[in-house]
């Protein structure tokens, strides 16, 4: 009983750490995407809505992870926009069409 208490622990403590790198991950590619996009980042927060089980081109199991992000072309209004991760790496995102503010 106490084995699998602690393989839980233990599971579970990875899970928050590789959690947190993976925000870190995803906050800095929305941040890119937004900039490549001539977007800005609102807040610089990511919110991740999706989390399940993955595979990469090589076959192994990663977590695949979906985060929810918002952009402003103005500043006045949002764009809801998504990112996807398997693991740390940029798998899809979606930036909805907007209108480009004239400066």
């Amino acid at each position: 009983m106490e084995i699998i208490l602690l393989i839980g622990v233990i599971g579970g403590a990875w899970l928050w750490f590789d959690s947190i790198t993976a925000r870190e991950t995803a906050i800095e590619k929305g941040s890119d995407l937004a900039a490549r996009c001539n977007l800005q980042l609102l807040d610089e927060t990511v919110a991740c809505s999706r989390l399940r089980l993955g595979r990469n081109n090589r076959g192994h199991v990663r977590l695949l992870r979906t985060y929810d992000f918002e952009v402003s072309a103005t500043g006045s209004e949002r764009l809801t926009c998504q990112l996807v991760l398997l693991g740390k790496q940029l798998q899809s995102w979606h930036i909805p069409p907007y209108l480009q503010a004239v400066h």
